[in-house]
């Protein structure tokens, strides 16, 4: 259970959808996270689904909301709740070297349960979708297939799905050692080889990527992987490069596709 948090500030948006900036406390680490999050001034019915985005490598809990500042209109519109947490360049694993980045834990345990416990949410599965970009995109497919109990769908926005073409970037041999000769294995910490976790239903599943992204190539070869192992999924491909002005466009689709699951029937 979480001990505590502090509200360090409120702000107002034009469209009245409050957004609170917390630290959240991680019983795992010892210690407290940013997080943002962004509700409807009046949540609307029993209370609101939630989507939690999960920012890229260099990224804090502020990413989102620069990205994509129409999310807080989206909160009031589509009475729904985002949460945003701080990343840390922690690939979003339970860091086996670094006890300060159990990253893991905190989103599907620790932070599911602080939003629960304090914002008017439907805490169910059904009612729950993770997605992100870059290093987030891995991380929303890394925890969402690993805890299918507390996630009902998921996406990816150029995602680092298969993170072992990459031996030398963005801070992932501080998280799980060298590649080769280190004190994990790679092939144990990349999205890609939780498929075969899943069973076709297990998760709704939106990844896309574009043409002139440098993930292009790990993002096609998820895609075949869900097929392999016979798991349905929507796969969109666009124009666009590793960019802010991509995500800013992909993030409509896939509030579209998380809306569309929230409102269709499921068992409770």
């Amino acid at each position: 259970m979480l001990a505590c948090a502090w509200f360090m500030g409120m702000a107002m948006s034009a469209s009245a959808a409050v957004v609170d900036t917390l630290q959240v406390m991680s019983e795992k680490m010892g210690r407290t996270v940013n997080v943002l999050v962004v509700s409807p001034d009046q949540v609307r019915g029993e209370g609101a689904p939630v989507v939690y985005l999960l920012n890229g490598h260099s990224g804090d809990e502020r990413s989102w909301l620069g990205l994509k500042p129409e999310i807080r209109e989206y909160a009031d519109r589509d009475n729904l709740i985002f949460v945003c947490p701080d990343g840390e360049d922690s690939w979003y694993w339970d860091s086996p070297l670094d006890k300060d980045k159990q990253f893991e834990t905190f989103v599907s345990r620790e932070l599911v349960a602080y939003v629960d416990n304090h914002y008017r949410t439907l805490p169910r599965r059904e009612k729950r979708a993770i997605t992100g970009y870059s290093m987030g995109g891995h991380g929303a497919m890394w925890l969402a297939i690993r805890h299918k109990d507390v996630f009902g769908a998921a996406g990816s926005m150029s995602g680092g799905v298969d993170i072992r073409p990459f031996p030398d970037n963005w801070n992932m041999k501080d998280r799980i050692g060298a590649r080769d000769g280190g004190a994990c294995n790679w092939d144990d910490y990349t999205a890609i080889n939780q498929i075969e976790k899943l069973r076709n239903g297990d998760l709704q599943l939106l990844i896309d990527c574009g043409y002139d992204d440098f993930f292009f190539a790990v993002n096609n070869a998820f895609h075949e992987e869900l097929l392999k192992h016979g798991i349905m999924h929507d796969y969109i491909v666009r124009p666009g490069a590793h960019t802010g002005e991509y995500w800013n466009n992909s993030i409509d689709y896939h509030l579209l596709f998380f809306l569309k699951y929230f409102e269709s029937p499921q068992p409770r």
